[in-house]
């Protein structure tokens, strides 16, 4: 089975990371992914090349004819599935305990049932498979206003059940650590690991992570399981597990 050999930088590091360890332990044939919301395919392509199995399901026809493009440049067509079709209605586009891996990135935060889209995601998983699930964080979005100078949208997204600054905001919601793992704990998956994604990426100064960006990239694995750093990332990642079946 061949390894991940993609090299993240320091924005998409911690995800690799977490996704690396349950690759590695795929079987000779490589796993069955399926990427919710996978756009372009800039988790998906990296995989096929790696040798597993991945079917996107996004709702953008633009953004599935960019996927297909791509995987055909990197020579994996043969590898990768576009499905068009939101999470909503992945139970009418998955078998049901078909899937080793779904990666689930920032689509909880625009879905219309979020709950649904995990449910789904938890009945498509194979007993003992995986969810890799990257959400915004509420607390980043209150410091990003607040030092922004818009005190009254970091004060709306503090009091807001949602984590939302208002009626025109992009995201229907947002998510701290615990609400995200009590969201898929109630849908029947275990949490594993959470971790926080662009914890400082997107804060050091551009000359400064030019001139090391190896310092950049270990500065944000160091930070990125450690509450409170952790907590203040712009996005959160949670690895969780559908149990297996009982012997």
């Amino acid at each position: 089975m061949e390894r991940t050999t993609v090299r993240p930088g320091p924005r998409t590091a911690v995800v690799w990371q977490v996704l690396r360890r349950e690759l590695d332990r795929a079987p000779d044939g490589g796993l069955t992914i399926l990427d919710v919301g996978g756009g372009t395919g800039g988790f998906a392509v990296p995989l096929a090349e790696a040798g597993h199995r991945v079917t996107v399901v996004d709702a953008s026809p633009d953004a599935l004819a960019a996927l297909n493009r791509r995987a055909v440049e990197a020579g994996v067509a043969p590898r990768v599935r576009a499905v068009q079709g939101d999470g909503e209605a992945l139970t009418g586009l998955v078998s049901p305990g078909s899937v080793d891996l779904v990666l689930c990135h920032s689509v909880l935060e625009v879905a219309d049932d979020p709950r649904g889209v995990v449910s789904a995601i938890a009945a498509a998983l194979r007993p003992g498979g995986a969810a890799s699930v990257l959400v915004a964080s509420r607390a980043a979005a209150v410091l990003a206003r607040a030092t922004g100078g818009h005190l009254a949208a970091a004060a709306a997204l503090i009091a807001d059940p949602d984590g939302r600054t208002g009626p025109r905001d992009t995201l229907r919601r947002r998510y701290d650590a615990d609400g995200a793992a009590d969201l898929l704990r109630d849908c029947g998956l275990a949490i594993e690991d959470v971790h926080g994604v662009r914890v400082v990426a997107d804060l050091v100064p551009a000359a400064a992570a030019d001139a090391d960006p190896q310092a950049l990239l270990d500065l944000e694995l160091a930070a990125s399981a450690s509450p409170p750093y952790r907590d203040i990332a712009a996005q959160l990642h949670l690895l969780a597990r559908r149990p297996a079946d009982p012997v």
